[in-house]
């Protein structure tokens, strides 16, 4: 199965995957169907959202940073315990339509894996699946 190899260099940090995500597809042969983009860590996510502005990462990760912040009272004490909660919130996979070998994207649309306990070196996993 076709794995995308993410490193990043931040605690939390979104990395835009779209064109690596589209050449799986495209060396798939897949026409029509589905492509699914799945992380298999607890504290990781991935994405769909607006990729032409950066500040909409910086939106979101702030907004998640609000919603479970680092340093509260967690009683998971191992320290990632925030990155737990935002990796829940985000989601650990996204299901994408393949029309004509292309992602069915939205104009401004972009897939981004989303580090909630960097640095780290994670995977995600594609899988195609045909009409």
């Amino acid at each position: 199965m076709p794995e995308i190899k993410v490193v990043t260099r931040s605690r939390t940090e979104f990395v835009d995957i779209t064109a690596r995500v589209q050449e799986i597809v495209q060396k798939s042969a897949i026409q029509s169907g589905l492509c699914l983009v799945y992380v298999p860590h607890t504290t990781a996510g991935v994405m769909v959202n607006e990729s032409y502005d950066p500040d909409v990462a910086r939106d979101i990760s702030n907004a998640l940073e609000k919603v479970a912040p680092q340093n509260a009272r967690y009683q998971h004490t191992e320290g990632n315990a925030d990155a737990h909660v935002k990796s829940m919130l985000v989601g650990t996979a996204q299901v994408i339509p393949v029309e004509n070998g292309q992602l069915l994207l939205g104009r401004w649309q972009g897939i981004f894996f989303c580090e909630f306990d960097g640095p780290r070196q994670r995977t995600c996993i594609v899988k195609t699946i045909s009409d």
